[in-house]
């Protein structure tokens, strides 16, 4: 988690995408218009900090994260608060999608 928010705060695109699940619900076919969208975000969002709130451990291949982002942009706060799912594959962890309270 941690990683994936540093990378966003500098703009990494690539590591984003690669450390996304494929099968997973934030993963977009067309790589253009996803870098793009991803590169737009970076740009235009001030990454000010991430509070870890809950990390139950993970099983084998499947573990959650709970946390707050808070972010700005064009000076207004941005922040949320997620609970998301990561799944192992081929031995990597990969970011699968927001979970629902």
């Amino acid at each position: 988690m941690r990683s994936r928010w540093s990378a966003y705060a500098v703009g990494e695109i690539d590591y984003i995408i690669a450390t996304t699940d494929p099968d997973g619900a934030q993963a977009h076919h067309d790589r253009a218009a996803w870098a793009a969208e991803i590169a737009a975000f970076s740009a235009h969002t001030r990454f000010e900090k991430l509070d870890i709130r809950d990390a139950p451990p993970a099983d084998e291949d499947r573990g959650e994260v709970r946390f707050h982002a808070k972010l700005s942009r064009d000076g207004r706060d941005v922040s949320f608060v997620e609970r998301s799912e990561f799944i192992r594959r081929d031995g990597r962890w990969l970011y699968r999608q927001p979970l629902e309270d």
